[in-house]
């Protein structure tokens, strides 16, 4: 009895008390399976785990109002009314509206004769940034002011600049001679007007671009190219320029994808018929289209249809630079 105590009590056990079991092979070997398996589904997992917000958010803003954009572009959506099917009536429709095509022909003007000059300034501003000046650290942030300042800030400024009556621009003219220029009512003025305040906003942000790309370029390229005898010209064209090409076709599809978007700075600038684009339609872009079909008329179906008009006009173009950086690569590689 007295080792009976002393067994439960910690002491030694007794010799007539039966072993305690021993663990079975089987568990052990059945626990150790079960911890694999879990740390490989977590390792497999977590990285799904972590970016599964990001492509949440772009299935519920992103993805979903795409689709559901498409699909009203094949109904006739009136605001308020039920959605009648119409198939590619709404497309068919564009496709025989003068205003679509004055609009897509806006665009694509304004686009080209606003990102054209904005990208060649923007690459030379980055050329004399990337030397050592004085106050070289002042000019980057300075460069950058434009882009940091409101679209209806910039719009209202420029529109007074550009004013017909007593615009300083028409002021500037008349000093040397030149009748003053309708920047509003004529089609090409008022193109010119509303590019100048793209090539204002966009042009230093782009140029801290080109000026990012141009610092990683190895500086024994450039001393190669002045023990060969290059003149700094000669290395901007022959080291500089081939050096962050992949960059400049970067900004110019930004450039284009901005272009085909652009909403603010004709509506701003146009004053009570800038969303018509002018009494004439003279800068009515694709979007402000799709805004007045949509919101002032009414006609959410050709207001999608209109979207992915946009859309796949961005993709086209989007491929084409691909080609066309595809077949440079093939050369360099040849």
């Amino acid at each position: 009895m007295a080792t009976s105590v002393r067994a439960r009590n910690g002491g030694s056990p007794s010799p007539d008390a039966p072993p305690s079991p021993a663990p079975r092979p089987g568990t052990a070997r059945s626990g150790s399976a079960r911890r694999a398996r879990f740390y490989r589904w977590d390792l497999k997992a977590t990285p799904y785990l972590f970016v599964a917000p990001f492509f949440l958010t772009f299935a519920a803003f992103g993805l979903f109002p795409l689709l559901y954009t498409g699909w009203l572009s094949l109904n006739r959506v009136e605001l308020g009314g039920d959605p009648q099917w119409k198939g590619l009536e709404n497309y068919s429709d564009l496709a025989t509206s003068e205003f679509f095509w004055n609009a897509l022909a806006n665009t694509f003007t304004i686009g080209l004769i606003s990102t054209v000059p904005q990208l060649l300034m923007a690459l030379g501003l980055a050329h004399l940034l990337n030397y050592r000046l004085r106050g070289r650290g002042f000019f980057r942030v300075a460069v950058l002011a434009p882009y940091a300042t409101s679209i209806a800030a910039a719009t209202l400024v420029f529109a007074q600049l550009f004013n017909t009556d007593y615009g300083l621009i028409n002021s500037a003219l008349g000093w040397v001679g030149f009748d003053p220029v309708d920047w509003e009512a004529s089609k090409w003025p008022a193109q010119i007007a509303i590019s100048a305040i793209v090539i204002w906003r966009w042009t230093g942000y782009n140029a801290l671009i080109y000026l990012a790309a141009m610092q990683a370029v190895p500086q024994d390229l450039y001393e190669a190219a002045a023990l060969d005898g290059a003149s700094r010209w000669r290395q901007f064209l022959s080291v500089t320029i081939p050096s962050i090409r992949p960059t400049i076709l970067f900004t110019v599809i930004v450039s284009t994808i901005g272009a085909t978007q652009l909403f603010g700075e004709p509506m701003l600038y146009g004053g009570s018929v800038g969303i018509s684009g002018g009494s004439g339609n003279q800068f009515q872009t694709l979007s402000l289209l799709m805004y007045e079909k949509g919101w002032v008329t009414g006609a959410l179906g050709q207001a999608s249809a209109i979207a992915w008009v946009m859309l796949l006009l961005l993709l086209l173009a989007g491929g084409v630079q691909s080609l066309v950086a595809r077949s440079h690569r093939k050369k360099l590689g040849g």
